[in-house]
């Protein structure tokens, strides 16, 4: 028969080894929740990220772009016209590509635009009544932009001179009989 003390030592045995197994259980208890807590977090990253890539793909399918042969800045489409034509001509022709004339708005697009003005090219500046200048969009020119007027214009030099061209040697604007045949810059949104 077993004696009370081996069995009180086995008994102590098992004490310990079922404390050292609790001890055991509660670190891996301890480390699956630490490793849990990091799975939903990369979960969330993961979530977070890919709603971010379909965001991003949406966008670029929005992506707006030029057609050939036209030039952006910063939003808006550009072209120089091939042939060339009266003010009113020019117009028409931006309108059948789905803009108009170019409107100036700031400095840094009569910068940009100055890239096309090779042969003193219509711009979407007119005369409406004597000295009252408007755009093609129906804003007056602005008191900021009259600067890029040439040196005495607009003057209305032999009468009848109500439509804005850039002057090609000079990089400013000047007055012109409208009838007068010059090349133009259309302005249009870009397309999807």
């Amino acid at each position: 028969m077993i004696s009370a003390h081996a069995l009180s030592s086995s008994a102590a045995g098992l004490s310990d080894t079922k404390v050292n197994l609790t001890d055991r259980l509660q670190v891996s208890n301890d480390q699956l929740s630490v490793l849990t807590k990091a799975r939903d977090q990369l979960n969330a990253n993961l979530t977070k990220m890919s709603n971010e890539v379909t965001r991003l793909q949406s966008e670029l399918k929005k992506k707006k772009t030029c057609p050939a042969g036209w030039r952006m800045f910063r939003g808006s489409c550009y072209i120089l016209s091939t042939t060339t034509g009266s003010w009113d001509n020019a117009r028409a022709d931006c309108r059948s590509r789905g803009g108009d004339l170019v409107v100036i708005n700031d400095d840094d697009e009569q910068k940009f635009v100055l890239t096309f003005s090779e042969k003193s090219p219509w711009i979407g500046l007119k005369e409406e009544t004597e000295g009252s200048w408007k755009w093609v969009d129906g804003t007056p020119l602005s008191s900021e932009l009259k600067k890029y007027w040439g040196q005495g214009q607009p003057d209305n030099a032999g009468g009848g001179e109500a439509c804005a061209q850039i002057w090609e040697n000079y990089k400013t604007w000047n007055d012109n009989k409208c009838d007068d045949s010059f090349l133009w810059i259309c302005e249009k949104a870009p397309e999807c």
